[in-house]
């Protein structure tokens, strides 16, 4: 490799967490992003630079057109896809330096908590890449336009789309890690009673519960919806698996820059069925959890230390 591919590299790798959280937030696969970035790479070693007025604006722009190919090609995935479906965790112990690697910097950003990338993905791929690049990035219109073989104005209305529909979700915003542990440790005392009452007074009375078992594994096979409804389907778990958070077994994490919990699974014993390693993500909201988005199919746990 010469001094100018050296530097080329370079120029590259500065771009490398920003171009990562481009492809996150649009595909919600590790892998594809990952992938994304790499043929971006690829291209950018192939082109001219000298005719390259703005290497961050191009890289993102050439990750968008990629991640709007990979798109295509996952929908009749996704048309298939058994149950429910969630984007893949990044997931991290607690305690660890911060931006120690790309996907560290990439998940601090608000648009790509679980919560957000759910809503994301609620959106149609047009509607996602046009919010996503010119809203969280500043791509501009004619770009975007050309990218989706659309108008510009038909670009413009995509992104519309997109934003007033995250915006009628009214996500709620982050609150900080000390609170986040105070409300699942409340969950999990909860869980250990065995009472539903108990377990719903620590949920939002409008908690959804999402789980992604892709058809391989165990989970809510349908969105949950509601105090209730949610603490009931937990303590018919327990009465299925056993206690569900035995210390051995369950340990907080950072998961996309929130407290979660993994779970390293079961073998089952007196009775009860084992029980699959999973991760579960939560959405705090005034003092209780709104959301649980539970991740046990195997494909998205790949990179996940149990």
């Amino acid at each position: 490799m010469t001094s100018t591919d050296d530097a080329l590299a370079e120029r590259f790798t500065e771009h490398r967490a920003h171009l990562l959280g481009v492809a996150y937030r649009i595909t919600g696969s590790l892998t594809d992003s990952e992938d994304a970035v790499q043929e971006a790479w690829f291209r950018l070693a192939a082109v001219d630079t000298t005719e390259i007025r703005e290497l961050r604006g191009w890289l993102t722009t050439v990750v968008g057109r990629i991640c709007l190919d990979r798109l295509k090609s996952a929908a009749a995935r996704r048309e298939r896809y058994v149950g429910q479906w969630l984007p893949e965790p990044v997931v991290r112990p607690l305690g660890i330096p911060e931006q120690a690697n790309p996907l560290d910097v990439v998940v601090q950003d608000d648009g790509v908590r679980m919560a957000a990338l759910v809503l994301l993905h609620e959106l149609s791929p047009e509607q996602r890449v046009a919010f996503v690049l010119h809203d969280a990035f500043s791509v501009p219109f004619t770009e975007i336009a050309d990218m989706l073989g659309c108008s510009v104005a038909a670009a413009r209305q995509h992104a519309s789309r997109g934003r007033k529909a995250v915006a009628q979700a009214d996500a709620p915003p982050r609150v900080d890690l000390a609170e986040q542990r105070r409300v699942l440790e409340s969950f999990v005392a909860a869980m250990a009673t065995g009472d539903p009452a108990a377990i719903a007074q620590v949920l939002h009375p409008d908690a959804v519960l999402i789980g992604d078992g892709g058809g391989k594994v165990r989970t809510a096979a349908q969105r949950m919806v509601g105090a209730d409804k949610i603490s009931r389907f937990a303590i018919g778990l327990m009465r299925m698996y056993g206690e569900l958070a035995p210390v051995e077994s369950m340990r907080f994490v950072l998961i996309n820059g929130d407290l979660g919990m993994l779970f390293a699974g079961t073998d089952g014993s007196n009775g009860f069925r084992p029980l699959d390693r999973r991760v579960t993500a939560f959405v705090v909201r005034d003092g209780k959890i709104a959301a649980l988005y539970d991740v046990v199919n195997p494909d998205k746990l790949t990179t996940v230390e149990f």
